[in-house]
Formats: structure tokens, C-alpha cells, sequence
């Protein structure tokens, strides 16, 4: 998006800054998307972030705000510079259940929310009874830059770190790993991976992502009273720039979740 938006910038002469909360400015420096003197990262101070993006809003003709969480920071610039048009990005658990009073209001002093799916869409229309030509979809996209970053990997190094021989089949998982995420699904694989072992020996399945230490030890014990200690493998986190070199070594990625907006 920050990509789309500075093309479109240079097209319309218009300036555009992109600002994150929980980043750090030093994470923008040599990115291929826009220039990194247009970022600035607050590196999770909060109070901060809210106070330099709604001086930002002050002449600003429109504010993406890419959470509901930080629906505040747009809520306030509409207060001070009521010209502004005030876009969310609604991506879908998030804005699906019910919301305090506090933020139906900041909701609904949105000009637009932009959805990634017609199941978000329809969710915020019927739940928050917001009216549809508030509402669009935005899909998620692919990174333009895709195709640069895994042409030159070498697979054989991601396999080697995990131990994999060249006949295992890789399965795949990338999510945060914590019980209120188990909706996403990793230990119904898990459980899968029983029967599919049985009929292979050689599947296997890399269970990727931050785990909380609870997390990790409930996913251990399945592991092992399933005796999958040898086909089901905790990667861990695994850092931003690595993450194609896993998804191309993959031969399948698998994600039975309940709750994506962009499925």
C-alpha cells in the first residue's frame, strides 16, 4: 500500500507519509516500496505515535488508519481537521464481534472502511450497522517484489537447517501461536499429521511463527503423545527477509483457520 500510495503521489504532486506505531524507523532504510525518508516508526511509543500522526492529520486531505485499534488517532484529526477523509482498513476478527460505545462512534466518524473481503463487508454492514456506501473492498495483493525474492533461493540451506532430506514432503504453517489463536488451526494438523505419517514417513510439518511459552509447551505435549517428534517441527519466529526462502521450500501451505477475513 505504502507503494501504491507514493506512486500516486508523485503522479498527483501530492505528499504522502506513512507512519507506524510498533516499527522502527531504521526497518524502512533500503525497502523497494517508497523512499525511507517518508517513514517514521515509534518503535511501540504509543502516546507519541498519536500525538505527532494527529499533528500530521492537521492539513492532511486523507488518513488511512490500517486497525481499528488505532481508530483513535483518526477519530481525533476528524475533531481537529473535519475536511479530512478518515479511511480503515478492516481486515476481519478484529471488527467482527461486538465493540464498546467508544469505538462504534470512532467507526462511524470514518468516511470509508476499506475491507479486505465481501465477508468482512457484510459482517461490518449487518453487526455495526454501518451503511453500505461507507463500506468498499480493498483485497489483500501480492508483493510486487515476489518473484525477486525467491528466484535466487537456494532451498537446500532452509532444508538443511531443519534437517529435511530431499524426499520430504514440507507442509507448512505461519501464524502466531497462542491459545486465543488456536482457531487458526496448527493443532488440527497436528492431529492430521497421525494418520498422514502412517500413510508416509516422510511428510512433514513446519509449525513457524512467536509462541507464548504456554503455547509451546501445550503444542510439545501434543507432539509427543503423538509421537510426531520426528515430523512435526516448532520453527519458531522466523525473520521478515527469510520468510520466502520458507514459503518456496514449501510444498504446501496449510492453514485450516475459522476466522480469516481474507481466507
Amino acid at each position: 500500500m505504502g507503494k501504491a500510495l507514493y506512486e500516486y503521489g508523485l503522479e498527483k504532486n501530492a505528499e504522502v507519509n506513512v507512519m507506524s506505531m510498533h516499527d522502527h524507523a531504521h526497518e524502512a532504510d533500503g525497502n523497494p516500496y517508497f523512499p525511507a525518508e517518508l517513514f517514521t516508526g515509534f518503535g511501540a511509543a504509543k502516546g507519541l505515535f498519536v500525538i505527532q500522526a494527529v499533528n500530521a492529520g492537521k492539513n492532511a486531505d486523507i488518513v488511512i488508519i490500517s486497525h481499528i485499534n488505532l481508530l483513535v488517532t483518526g477519530w481525533l484529526i476528524k475533531k481537529i481537521n473535519p475536511s479530512a477523509k478518515i479511511m480503515l482498513l478492516a481486515h476481519g476478527i478484529e471488527i467482527w464481534g461486538e465493540l464498546n460505545n467508544h469505538k462504534k462512534t470512532m467507526l462511524n466518524s470514518c468516511d470509508k472502511i476499506l475491507c479486505v473481503s465481501n465477508f468482512t463487508l457484510e459482517t461490518i454492514a449487518n453487526k455495526h450497522s454501518i451503511h453500505k456506501n461507507k463500506l468498499a473492498v480493498l483485497n489483500n495483493c501480492l508483493d510486487p517484489f515476489l518473484i525477486n525474492q525467491i528466484k535466487d533461493i537456494d532451498n537446500n540451506t532452509i532444508r538443511k537447517k531443519y534437517s529435511f532430506s530431499a524426499e520430504d514432503i514440507i507442509l507448512l504453517t505461519l501464524t502466531r501461536l497462542s491459545a486465543k489463536d488456536r482457531y487458526k488451526g496448527y493443532d488440527v494438523v497436528i492431529a492430521a499429521m497421525v494418520n498422514l505419517v502412517a500413510q508416509n514417513k516422510n511428510i512433514k510439518y513446519l509449525l513457524a511463527g512467536g509462541c507464548s511459552k504456554d503455547e509451546q509447551l501445550f503444542i510439545e505435549k501434543l507432539i509427543k503423545e503423538n509421537l510426531l517428534e520426528h515430523n512435526v517441527i516448532l520453527a519458531g519466529y522466523i525473520p521478515e527477509e527469510d520468510l520466502p526462502g520458507h514459503f518456496a521450500m514449501a510444498d504446501l501451505y496449510v492453514m485450516p483457520s475459522t476466522k480469516e477475513g481474507f481466507g
